[in-house]
């Protein structure tokens, strides 16, 4: 399930996990603590850094540091104007005699159905990097703003205006200014490792500075907000509407911009999610220059190699992106890539998972050439191709709403029909019409309303079809034989046991 992106506090069910994963914003909206005098006019953190004994002993208080960065580290308040459509009204079950019939029917003619309009408050952190006023946040914090203000440590509040934001990373660049040089900080140039200090700092609630210390605990997590996850995982608490607050090293230096929370209660229990500061700079800096972020492309559908789909493709190792789908008229299509090639190299660098694939070529950007290696029928071949530009976000969706008996394969548990019988489900392939829960094809994510396209490597248009590939496996002693399946998500490879296969 994706992760809601609201600036409200709330909490939703995290993919794969029974707790919960939180955007941490909050709806407070009060002001910070006293003022703490004139801004400097330095980068907040530039005093002398700590020794690396010191740092890899960790210090005996974190006050020195806090002092330096806390004045660069800002409230995000955010004002929107929401439409909600009114209630329909539903007439009392009373006699057209009654004395109040009249009324009530006058005021359901009237109120029906209203549009009404109302303000919403919501809050979270942000820090400024630049002595001109650039102040960086998470997009959730301000993705539906009508008005932004910024609340300075020193305890005033300046009006703000977007510049550009990124919603695939969620980040967000404001800009405020007051007419002279503001405190600040600077990201850090190197990558924390697991075990390093880190110290979150932010503006939960809207009561004030807040600082937690702890750990990296983790690198390059993945908890399902978007095809660029590469979060850092921290233990310091971080708690409700610190949702683009900093996270800093033993140096003072940012390492991470604080976005989420793992928990299954909604409040902090020390998994904290932070964007590394490699990746949150390049998207900052090209938000500053052209408010928004290109990112390469090469126009395909990809997923995991599973061990399973591994043996039915005769591959010697899980890694790499299997191409499900290439987009009609795309990069990778144009330069001949297929469905059922495996991308195991850009530019020479192997490629370890679907997700590695899609952080290289949007790091690459539009129009690079690139040299594509992939594998196909158990043959690596390499082929040159120009990157396009990512476009916007579509949704896809898939008529699943036809229904039919067809043949039965008992072997996998489903019933089949070809597709080109079902009006809507398309030209080609067999639309599967029903499945047993308890079924092998259940089992492995088929559902009533997919379309089976193919089956070991060749198209299918019957069931005939289908089950002359899986006695073909069966005869040639596999274990399982793949399918290609388009279904609401798109297209997809999925692995299916043989029965009766040893």
């Amino acid at each position: 399930m994706p992760i809601a992106i609201n600036p409200r506090d709330r909490a939703v069910e995290a993919p794969r996990r029974a707790s919960r994963l939180a955007l941490i914003g909050a709806t407070a909206a009060f002001a910070l603590g006293a003022a703490v005098g004139p801004a400097p006019l330095t980068p907040a953190y530039a005093e002398a850094p700590l020794s690396g004994s010191a740092a890899s002993a960790g210090p005996a208080t974190f006050a020195d540091i806090v002092e330096r960065v806390k004045p660069a580290v800002v409230a995000i308040k955010v004002k929107a104007v929401e439409d909600s459509q009114g209630g329909a009204f539903e007439m009392p079950d009373m006699s057209p005699d009654d004395p109040m019939y009249r009324f009530f029917k006058r005021f359901g003619e009237q109120g029906q159905g209203r549009p009404q309009k109302h303000m919403t408050m919501s809050q979270g952190s942000g820090f400024i990097i630049s002595a001109d006023g650039y102040v960086v946040t998470n997009n959730h914090v301000v993705e539906h703003a009508n008005e932004v203000e910024v609340a300075l440590d020193d305890g005033r509040t300046l009006p703000a205006k977007v510049i550009g934001t990124d919603k695939r990373t969620d980040l967000a660049l404001l800009k405020i200014n007051d007419g002279q040089k503001l405190p600040f900080v600077e990201w850090g140039t190197s990558a924390p490792r697991v075990g390093d200090w880190v110290i979150a700092v932010g503006n939960p609630f809207g009561l004030g500075g807040s600082v937690t210390a702890g750990i990296v605990s983790a690198r390059g997590r993945d908890i399902g907000a978007g095809p660029y996850d590469d979060f850092l995982q921290i233990d310091a608490p971080v708690n409700r509407g610190n949702s683009g607050g900093p996270a800093f090293d033993a140096h003072g230096n940012v390492i991470g911009v604080n976005t989420a929370i793992y928990s299954p209660s909604g409040g902090s229990i020390g998994i904290g999610f932070a964007i590394p500061a490699e990746v949150a700079k390049d998207v900052v800096a090209a938000l500053k220059e052209k408010g928004s972020v290109s990112r390469g492309w090469i126009g395909v559908k990809i997923q995991n190699v599973t061990q399973e789909i591994a043996d039915s493709m005769g591959l010697k190792s899980t890694k790499g992106a299997l191409i499900a789908q290439p987009q009609k008229g795309a990069p990778a299509d144009e330069a001949g890539l297929k469905a059922g090639d495996v991308i195991v190299a850009v530019n020479g660098e192997k490629i370890e998972t679907p997700r590695d694939l899609a952080r290289r070529i949007a790091a690459l950007g539009p129009g690079k050439t690139v040299d594509l290696t992939y594998q196909r029928s158990g043959a690596e071949k390499t082929v040159k191709l120009k990157l396009g530009t990512l476009p916007d976000e579509r949704e896809a969706r898939a008529d699943d709403e036809n229904s039919g008996r067809g043949a039965e394969l008992s072997g996998l548990g489903i019933e089949v029909v070809p597709a080109t019988e079902v009006r809507g489900a398309g030209r080609e392939g067999i639309l599967v019409t029903d499945v047993d829960p308890s079924g092998a094809a259940a089992q492995k994510g088929l559902r009533r309303g997919d379309v089976i396209i193919e089956a070991g490597g060749q198209p299918v248009s019957s069931s005939r079809d289908l089950a002359a590939a899986l006695d073909a496996a069966r005869k040639d002693g596999r274990r399982s034989v793949l399918l290609r399946v388009k279904s609401a998500d798109g297209a997809k490879f999925v692995a299916v046991p043989v029965k009766g296969a040893g």
